[in-house]
């Protein structure tokens, strides 16, 4: 099993001091190398199960379990720690650090996990995005769909064994949309990689053999409709 959820329950404060539910799920599982398309609409919990699922965000209640490892209640340093070896995140808004150029954004993003950057592995990852030619071009150089492949090489480049995809597609074209979801999922293929894929775009979800409702296994979801955290 590469990812168990079990009795995830995540709230924010509201202004008037009340509590606003966002996650409650009794149990979600990700196979080994399996690709799960999840769709949800906007304000559902997409993106704090995601980051709860990564230990950016701690649940109120419940366990993470990745790898057989239960990521819930590691102390914040050790957590860190993990997420940069063993989980890659493909962001909608890239996160790419703007002085540094495509190589280097991939080449600190090893230097996060092991504390050694393999060169040679960032230039082969960048090379099968498409982007050898691009290497020192900083991001404000790059087009949007240049950038969403940096920001795949460099959540691969650790070799993590489960890769979070926060609508890749959104922001890019429809020429760019099926090259980044093809280039996702053949990494992930290639290094049996498990992928949960967050989108909104049925024509994308379309594609996977799984695909998942967030509002059918989060209860929360049917408590705050619209909500947005």
């Amino acid at each position: 099993m590469s990812l168990l959820l079990e009795n995830i329950r995540k709230s924010y404060r509201e202004p008037d001091g009340g509590s606003l539910p966002v996650l409650e799920i009794e149990r979600f599982e990700l196979g080994h190398g399996e690709q799960v398309a999840l769709v949800g609409a906007s304000g559902g919990g997409k993106t704090t199960l995601l980051n709860v699922i990564s230990g950016i965000t701690a649940p109120d209640a419940g366990r993470v379990v990745i790898d057989d490892t239960e990521v819930t209640g590691m102390p914040e340093p050790v957590r860190d720690r993990f997420r940069a070896e063993r989980i890659g995140f493909v962001y909608q808004t890239f996160n790419l650090l703007p002085a540094f150029t495509a190589l280097e954004n991939v080449l600190l993003g090893m230097s996060f996990s092991r504390g050694r950057a393999d060169r040679d592995r960032a230039l082969q990852l960048l090379e099968s995005v498409g982007l050898s030619h691009r290497l020192d071009h900083r991001p404000g150089q790059l087009s949007v769909g240049e950038q969403q492949r940096v920001a795949v090489a460099r959540a691969l480049a650790n070799q993590p064994s489960l890769l979070l995809a926060d609508e890749p597609t959104a922001n890019v074209d429809l020429a760019n949309q099926q090259t980044i979801l093809d280039l996702v999922r053949s990494a992930c293929t290639t290094g049996n990689v498990s992928l949960l894929l967050v989108t909104h775009a049925h024509d994308v979800a379309g594609q996977f053999d799984r695909i998942e409702r967030l509002d059918e296994f989060n209860t929360a979801a049917t408590i705050t409709p619209g909500a947005t955290p």
